[in-house]
């Protein structure tokens, strides 16, 4: 199966909306996995929609691998369907009136590759992430750990540069939580996959990432190695934030969601 390959992924720019205004300069290295920390309202959910091509930035640009997906000052912008990123939302968005085969398709149709192979490399990600038997299902008739597979086998069939994942276990079972962050670590390590997630969960913050940013009022505020962060914060409101949520055990579950 062909794979994507990690690049670098380069964001220096603002994002506005209203009167809320995101800036932000960080980079993900290639196979690195960088986790984003951050209350609500802090924005980092602008920020994976920003990458993803779901909205364009108001000042600076976007580079990935070097190439400008997205640039204020010329106006080139790629389209979401057209940039080699991986989006995992946080409830799924999977299709409700199409098959699950056919929802993994829809990545690597919306990329240009034909309906045929389409299927064949959706084919390849259920078996892959064994949800082969489920895939003449409807959504409405998985689980939620099935579903969030589901999810992650269409950004993956994409054949991404860079996955994004807006908190990619909130919304399942506690019980089920670790198996999915074992088949998130498992599959990056095997592809090579540079990941940018957010989350609000410590547990996974440190299960998952190499390197950590905080995010506080549309900045970031501290960003480094995940340990160091956690164990040492420089910033005060770093600090406060880590103080105000408890770090609960990594998750070890792994059985199969």
């Amino acid at each position: 199966m062909t794979s994507g390959i990690g690049r670098e992924l380069a964001v220096d720019a603002e994002v506005s909306r209203g009167e809320f205004t995101l800036r932000v300069n960080l980079a993900v290295a290639p196979g690195e996995v960088l986790g984003i920390l951050g209350p609500n309202g802090s924005g980092k959910s602008t920020l994976l929609n920003a990458v993803a091509g779901l909205m364009p930035v108001s000042r600076g640009q976007i580079l990935l691998d070097g190439q400008v997906i997205d640039d204020a000052a010329t106006g080139e912008f790629l389209e979401a369907a057209e940039r080699p990123v991986g989006f995992v939302f946080q409830n799924y968005r999977l299709f409700p009136h199409m098959s699950v085969l056919d929802n993994v398709a829809f990545a690597p149709r919306a990329r240009g590759i034909n309906r045929h192979e389409a299927r064949a490399t959706a084919s390849d990600w259920l078996a892959r992430l064994g949800l082969a038997r489920f895939a003449g299902r409807r959504p409405a008739d998985l689980s939620g750990g099935q579903a969030q597979r589901v999810a992650l086998a269409r950004a993956l069939a994409g054949r991404p540069r860079v996955v994004i994942a807006d908190e990619i276990t909130s919304a399942l079972d506690v019980s089920i939580q670790g198996a999915v962050l074992n088949l998130v670590r498992e599959l990056q390590r095997e592809l090579g996959l540079s990941i940018l997630f957010i989350s609000h969960n410590l547990a996974v913050v440190r299960y998952v990432s190499t390197r950590l940013a905080v995010m506080y009022r549309g900045r970031i505020v501290e960003q480094g190695p995940t340990d160091r962060v956690l164990a040492e914060p420089r910033d005060d409101y770093t600090r406060e934030l880590l103080a105000a949520v408890p770090g609960p055990t990594a998750p070890t579950d792994r059985s199969t969601p």
